[in-house]
């Protein structure tokens, strides 16, 4: 029971026509389509959804707004990997940490060697906070340096963990629609939309905290 579980999470899983590691690529096949097709619903959705997120994060980034294409493009990256997870036979590249921690930890790697050749002043500061004791100095540095280098597994961590845990109870609500009597199907479809819709909700939410934590994290090295 738990190998079936969990071989939803199996990239290598021999489903008929699963998409796979490949489904990750669908982002960079459809996205560009959007640029040479006549204006309609969609694009001027995904446009306005650009310009919002981009008002947004720019307000973070007011000395660097050239920054907000990274987390834009994080958001964007992830939320075309969540979604389609949600479809039959495509795999979630998110719902395991070798994806999550290498995006992650690539962009805290970028962000902290940028704070550190540009404004190295400014990063040591906030090892220590305003008003800080002098007694409590060092305990206060140890804090952030700690804080400082688990911030790739925490925003690893949340993203897999959302992913698997929507996908699970997905997994399990599905496989009980066997053993329900008649009588208990409504109540146990309308659970399977109602969680459906959850899921998707997740997925949209987690790739904009990812986003909106990278900026934050921008904004603290500039």
């Amino acid at each position: 029971m738990m190998t079936n579980l969990f071989s939803i999470f199996d990239p290598s899983t021999p489903y008929f026509a699963s998409f796979n590691w490949f489904s990750m690529a669908l982002v960079f096949l459809f996205n560009p389509m959007y640029y040479w097709t006549t204006v309609n619903r969609l694009t001027l959705l995904f446009k306005k959804s650009v310009l919002m997120l981009f008002m947004e994060f720019s307000l973070l980034l007011a000395k660097y707004p050239y920054l907000t294409l990274l987390p834009l493009s994080l958001f964007y990256l992830i939320m075309f990997n969540n979604v389609p997870g949600l479809l039959p036979y495509v795999f979630t590249a998110t719902s395991h940490l070798s994806f999550t921690l290498s995006l992650a930890l690539t962009m805290w790697l970028a962000i902290t060697l940028f704070s550190m050749f540009n404004n190295t002043n400014n990063m040591l500061a906030h090892m220590i906070p305003m008003g800080t004791p002098p007694i409590l100095m060092p305990f206060m540095v140890l804090i952030e340096s700690v804080s400082l280098l688990i911030r790739p597994g925490t925003l690893a961590v949340r993203l897999a963990a959302n992913m698997i845990a929507g996908h699970l109870l997905l997994e399990l609500l599905s496989s009980a629609t066997a053993f329900t009597p008649i009588l208990w199907s409504p109540l146990l479809n309308m659970a399977q939309i109602a969680l459906f819709m959850l899921e998707l909700a997740v997925s949209f939410i987690q790739a904009y905290v990812f986003a909106t934590l990278a900026t934050l994290y921008l904004s603290e090295a500039k």
